[in-house]
């Protein structure tokens, strides 16, 4: 896997929010804190990273973000409805104007029917309450599955900005 284009992703989402004097936060899941990680490879990245959390258990999630238990019972940890509730609580919990938000599986075990291995919910958020969100079917291995989230939520999050 070539990382370059997650450099070059986070490198130009780095330029556009310095430009606009906007702070970034980053809540993820399956990811790991790969993102954040990216992003931290950035000299200078303090000026447009505000923060990362790394919500992996459901715990987190409520602890961390103010996810409600009643949110993860009814709809599950990956879901249209907790990563926009991570978003919110992201910029609830933080002083950055946009957000990213990332829960999955990725495997090799812990799909179903209804959420196989692949299937990965990213969400974007402004601090003005905006929030989009979309559901994603990526294929391959743990570590490809990780990746493909984290390429594709930095590319969209840059079209986004």
């Amino acid at each position: 896997m070539d990382q370059s284009i997650l450099n070059v992703h986070a490198s130009h989402i780095g330029t556009l929010l310095q430009q606009r004097r906007q702070r970034l936060v980053t809540a993820e899941s399956c990811t790991g804190g790969w993102v954040a990680k990216l992003i931290t490879d950035i000299a200078g990245s303090s000026a447009w990273f505000e923060r990362g959390f790394v919500t992996y258990s459901n715990a987190a999630k409520q602890d961390l973000l103010g996810v409600a238990p009643t949110v993860l019972a009814t709809h599950g940890a990956v879901s249209d409805a907790v990563v926009q509730a991570m978003v919110r609580g992201a910029l609830a919990h933080s002083v950055a104007d946009i957000a990213l938000a990332i829960t999955g599986i990725a495997g090799p075990d812990g799909g179903s029917v209804d959420k196989p291995v692949g299937t990965v919910w990213i969400g974007w958020g402004l601090a003005d309450g905006r929030i989009s969100s979309q559901r994603f079917q990526f294929n391959g291995d743990r570590e490809a599955i990780r990746y493909q989230a984290a390429t594709t939520a930095l590319s969209e999050l840059l079209a986004l900005l």
